[in-house]
């Protein structure tokens, strides 16, 4: 695999063809911030938070999904781009409820985001669902990462339970039809929760412990709910 010259930060790097701008910066010890980006799932540019400035480009540049070419030159941190990255996590903030987000919180601190800075938004409503025994989900609290949906998909199980439903600022995570994961091909893997970087799907006995049971209950009220669920299985 040919070798790639490049300009990071002033710095001049070698890099392997195909690198994308992200890998290259980390492999340099530069942070740049992701949401949506992780090394299990194939990389979107969906959030838009690890933008660079390249030059010679009038925008900014989603470091995750684009590769490095000869010469190119990248400035990972400007004024410019850390509005940007500011900007985003205001809206987030607006519009989801970040309070289980512990990759998130960090940023917010670091970029100093303005939780009131967008007062007209409204915010993301959903009810949690308890649709079966092993995590609940309460997509107040999804930034629409579309991790657990790769995950669900080509990325690792195959199980295909999870899609995207809605258009515009009602689209969601959902199944299709809307139908009970229970009822769908989730074979309760867990992958899903386990690349949720917001709280949005979380196990069900963290969830029950979160709200005072004890130990004791989880385990009664768990096993209550198979037994239902099993009850309801066609």
């Amino acid at each position: 695999m040919t070798d790639i010259s490049i300009t990071l930060d002033g710095q001049a790097l070698t890099v392997p063809a195909e690198t994308t701008i992200l890998q290259a910066a980390r492999a340099a010890g530069r942070d740049i911030p992701t949401i949506c980006y992780h090394e299990a799932c194939t990389a979107n540019g969906l959030c838009r938070m690890c933008l660079v400035e390249v030059e010679g480009s009038r925008l900014l540049t989603a470091s995750c999904v684009a590769q490095v070419t000869h010469n190119l030159v990248i400035r990972t941190q400007s004024e410019r781009i850390t509005r940007s990255r500011r900007t985003i996590l205001e809206m987030l903030q607006s519009t989801v409820n970040l309070s289980e987000a512990p990759g998130i919180q960090p940023l917010i601190d670091e970029y100093g985001a303005d939780a009131t800075r967008f007062p007209d938004a409204t915010p993301r409503s959903s009810p949690m669902l308890y649709d079966n025994p092993m995590y609940v989900r309460d997509y107040s609290q999804c930034v629409l990462c579309w991790r657990c949906v790769q995950v669900c998909a080509e990325d690792a199980q195959y199980a295909f339970a999870l899609t995207l439903g809605g258009r515009g600022y009602a689209t969601t995570v959902a199944t299709f039809f809307d139908t009970p994961l229970p009822q769908t091909t989730c074979v309760f893997c867990g992958q899903c929760v386990g690349v949720c970087p917001t709280g949005a799907l979380k196990p069900r006995r963290e969830y029950l412990l979160q709200q005072g049971l004890t130990p004791d209950e989880v385990i009664a009220t768990t096993r209550s709910n198979r037994r239902r669920a099993k009850r309801r299985q066609p």
